[in-house]
């Protein structure tokens, strides 16, 4: 045996495990919340683009309910989260947090915000 042997002590792979597990806390816990705001804004993108320029915003909020339900997002609701308006044609601005326990008496803070313009989403 060398006197001075190489290679990766206990603590070095415990550390490894830990900062490892962490990581994955941390993706597991952001994960879902990014998801469902990826399928709300091409929710409302599509529903913009098959929507007639002169759409009541309340008809509007009630088809992108149903489409939220629809597509199992059930922890977001669409009238608490989105301003819609018919002033110079459909517009839409989507404003929310969520804060998820994370470790202890800490927490994750996810704030999404974003706007849509109908003539917009209609040219892309």
């Amino acid at each position: 045996m060398h006197k001075n042997e190489k290679g990766a002590s206990y603590i070095g792979i415990l550390i490894a495990i830990v900062g490892f597990a962490f990581l994955a806390k941390i993706a597991i816990a952001v994960w879902g919340p990014y998801w469902d705001d990826r399928v709300i804004n091409g929710q409302i993108e599509e529903l913009m683009k098959s929507s007639p320029a002169n759409v009541d915003p309340a008809k509007f909020a009630s088809q992108m309910s149903q489409r939220l339900e629809m597509n199992n997002v059930r922890d977001i609701k669409f009238d608490e989260i989105a301003q819609v308006t018919n002033i110079d044609g459909l517009q839409v601005k989507k404003d929310y947090e969520i804060r998820k326990p994370f470790l202890l008496n800490i927490d994750l803070v996810l704030n999404f915000e974003k706007s849509f313009d109908q003539r917009s989403v209609q040219t892309k």
